[in-house]
């Protein structure tokens, strides 16, 4: 049976994982688009904006969150005046954490996939009159459904698994900002817990096989259905 420190730091990095993933799904497959889709001026430069999470020390992503996103940050002054929302050092905080942190891996694997749907079928949708917005709901983003599950799945497992810029940016408080990873560097550090550290480990584990198998499953089933329509 799991304790209650660990149904509470299941639950609460979930919630966050959860969170950050529907925070950028909808840009972040727009994005995709746009990156997949057109050419326009500066379009190297947002790709590397892009993916610099990938490449910066999770704590510098953290300290940049912290010094625009804070009290004193006109950013987050603005947010905190005009919705009443505090990000540094609460669990909403450690969800945009995640998701900066989680949004490169969702528009790559978007973008890739997109890349590979033929546009030759887009441009026969919009010669029988279908718009942009009916073709890349009714013919791109169906046949990209594959890529879409992917990215996703990775962006959940990149935050539920966020250290670095989580623990910069929301610290690491109880019941708050205290996700798995961070748990388990707490018992790590707490003399005589190494059990509950390894039980925290063989969880988080479980939980990213789990996510794995659903995503498989799930592209499985989208690639067979494509397949029917195509036959």
């Amino acid at each position: 049976m799991l304790s209650e420190f660990e149904w509470e730091t299941i639950r609460l990095s979930l919630l966050i994982a959860v969170t950050a993933v529907s925070l950028i799904l909808v840009p972040g497959i727009a994005l995709a688009w746009l990156l997949a889709r057109r050419d326009f001026p500066g379009k190297a430069l947002v790709d590397g904006l892009v993916h610099l999470p990938l490449v910066l020390p999770p704590v510098v992503v953290g300290y940049l969150l912290l010094i625009s996103l804070g009290r004193q940050a006109p950013l987050g002054q603005w947010l905190y005046e005009l919705f009443g929302l505090r990000l540094p050092f609460t669990w909403q905080g450690a969800a945009v954490a995640g998701a900066v942190m989680a949004f490169p891996l969702l528009v790559r694997a978007v973008r890739l996939s997109l890349e590979a749907v033929d546009p030759g079928l887009e441009a026969a949708a919009r010669t029988l009159g279908a718009g942009r917005l009916r073709t890349l709901l009714t013919i791109t983003l169906p046949l990209a459904i594959p890529g879409l599950l992917t990215g996703t799945v990775l962006a959940f497992a990149r935050a539920l698994s966020e250290f670095g810029a989580t623990i910069t940016f929301a610290s690491n408080i109880p019941g708050e900002t205290r996700t798995l990873p961070l748990a388990l560097y707490t018992l790590i550090q707490s003399p005589g817990r190494e059990d509950a550290a390894a039980r925290l480990c063989v969880i988080a584990i479980v939980i990213a096989m789990c996510s794995l198998i659903i995503s498989e499953a799930l592209a499985r089933r989208a690639r067979r259905r494509l397949e029917g329509r195509d036959k």
